[in-house]
């Protein structure tokens, strides 16, 4: 009984780690520049991004997860594949303030968790019911407008969550309390953050330039994740221009006055934290925007979790395969 309600919670800790693990970096607090001439003093770009009023553009983001926990001398495994589908529109462009419309055009799940598989693909004409299924439904079509500070890149505003909430607890209630907590409007500013934070706040960065940024994502009941991201302009890659992202995160048990947020069990402790992340991000220049990236990430660790009074200690391993492709076009095709 203790195994299968502790593979209940890797689906949490997988789902919710998902949101927390983003492809790219934000900024919150430290932005530290390095090496201003470059190593090799070469010419200078601008890694700017570029908006334009009502042109959209699409992002389709895939993240494969693998995770194993042991407890009791007993192995569960988790695979994860997902894939969102984001348009992204500016409503109102301005020199210290842009206004974009997210929506979420698509989603698509694949999970298999010890041995019990769920898929989910809002793409195809026909898809498998599951417990799951009308949650992953309620995703679509979720709209949000965003408030970006162009010259910091950072979010001020998201509006959109009261909307988003009531069409995911609708779909199921006992998920509530946590939903409340994990998504809470500044979680959903520090979400939307990376598609822009990749790139310097400053003009003009030659080879080698690198700077640094840090955030602290607070999901509640389920922890807190630190990330620090270094980033390395590394020059021209064709049309393109290549930056280095190294990766280190650490992360937190929640807090004692965090309740469990509806959840079955309570995480008391944790030891877990990055032991490789790096990554690949292609910025195009002359559209003004992320054409490509890629990280690779991996966790390792032990948590003490809490069922019913009784403290099991779980080793947990995960590995992550990001990637974010931008387009024109949205590669969703019309049914």
């Amino acid at each position: 009984m203790l195994v299968r309600r502790l593979v209940a919670i890797l689906l949490v800790l997988g789902l919710a780690g998902a949101l927390a693990l983003p492809v790219l970096g934000q900024d919150k607090d430290k932005d530290k520049g390095k090496d201003d001439k470059g190593k090799d003093g070469g010419e200078k770009v601008d890694l700017k991004w570029k908006f334009e009023k009502d042109k959209t553009f699409y992002q389709k983001m895939t993240t494969e997860t693998n995770q194993t926990m042991k407890v009791m001398n007993n192995d569960v495994k988790q695979t994860q594949k997902q894939t969102f589908y984001f348009s992204w529109t500016p409503k109102k462009v301005e020199k210290d303030k842009v206004e974009l419309e997210q929506k979420i055009e698509g989603v698509a799940m694949d999970i298999d968790i010890g041995g019990s598989k769920i898929s989910y693909d809002s793409t195809k004409d026909t898809t498998a019911n599951n417990p799951l299924g009308d949650f992953f439904k309620a995703l679509v079509g979720s709209t949000f407008t965003v408030t970006l500070d162009p010259v910091k890149l950072r979010v001020t505003d998201v509006s959109g969550r009261d909307e988003f909430l009531k069409k995911l607890v609708a779909a199921n209630p006992q998920m509530k309390p946590l939903l409340e907590q994990i998504l809470s409007k500044d979680a959903l500013k520090e979400m939307a953050e990376p598609t822009f934070a990749v790139v310097p706040d400053k003009d003009g960065v030659s080879k080698g330039y690198s700077w640094e940024k840090t955030t602290s994502l607070d999901m509640g009941p389920i922890g807190k994740y630190d990330n620090t991201y270094k980033y390395t302009y590394e020059g021209p890659d064709g049309k393109l221009y290549k930056i280095k992202v190294d990766t280190t995160l650490k992360y937190r048990a929640p807090s004692e006055q965090g309740g469990a947020g509806g959840l079955p069990f309570k995480i008391k402790s944790a030891d877990l934290k990055s032991t490789s992340a790096s990554g690949t991000i292609l910025f195009n220049k002359d559209k003004g925007r992320v054409e490509k990236s890629n990280t690779d990430l991996e966790l390792k660790g032990k948590l003490s979790i809490e069922i019913g009074g009784q403290a099991t200690t779980v080793e947990l391993s995960q590995t992550q395969k990001s990637s974010v492709e931008t387009l024109d076009e949205n590669p969703i095709k019309k049914k």
